[in-house]
């Protein structure tokens, strides 16, 4: 059993959440606790607060959405963060990107269970350069790698327009004066709404200088 939604209904408001999102969030939360007694998918020490430092920390990218949004891409999907909830509450198109064998059976059975519409493409992201990719409009990646590398693995979504998400931390700064020594960036930092040191950085341009 998932633990209580501890998230208040000030919250859910603010990033879109209906009722029947709701349930399958607890559907997916309940999912996500059941494999993590056999695979490390979080952080066993975030476990308690799984709602304020997972979930809600993907809903909160849900204002952020570009206009006319139909399908996102999502790099290391790994346990379904941002991902999963992301899918639940707008109904958008997903589509996972993930390695782990393990981790990817338990994405499948997460978009399965939680009726969403999208795909999980188990592939290394370095081996996406130069190949076709989804049609979509904007790519997410949560704690997955500094911002140089980032942009390098979104930059087949980035090159054909998509917008990007990504969760940064208290280094973001230095990750964008780094970046910037290769890549032209037209992006805008929107506070975190679960950590007052990160934010959600929303690229809206990456040209490789």
């Amino acid at each position: 059993m998932s633990p209580s939604l501890p998230l208040g209904d000030a919250d859910l408001e603010r990033c879109n959440v209906s009722r029947e999102s709701r349930v399958r969030l607890e559907r997916f939360v309940a999912l996500l606790l059941q494999w993590q007694a056999r695979i490390n998918l979080i952080s066993p020490a975030t476990v308690p607060d799984v709602w304020h430092r997972h979930v809600l920390d993907s809903l909160q990218l849900v204002p952020l959405l570009p206009a006319g949004i139909t399908g996102f891409a999502d790099l290391g999907s790994g346990s379904g963060f941002p991902a999963l909830p992301l899918a639940i509450a707008t109904g958008l198109e997903a589509h996972l990107y993930e390695s782990n064998g393990k981790k990817v059976a338990f994405l499948r059975e997460a978009l399965r269970l939680c009726q969403c519409r999208g795909l999980v493409h188990q592939v290394r992201l370095e081996q996406l350069k130069g190949t076709t990719v989804p049609k979509i409009q904007l790519v997410t990646a949560r704690a997955l790698a500094p911002l140089t590398e980032l942009l390098l693995l979104a930059e087949p979504f980035l090159a054909a327009g998509a917008v990007a998400l990504f969760h940064k931390g208290q280094d973001v700064d230095a990750e964008l004066t780094e970046a910037s020594k290769s890549w032209r960036i037209q992006a805008t930092r929107f506070p975190s709404l679960t950590d007052s040191r990160a934010v959600i950085l929303k690229v809206e341009e990456a040209r490789r200088v």
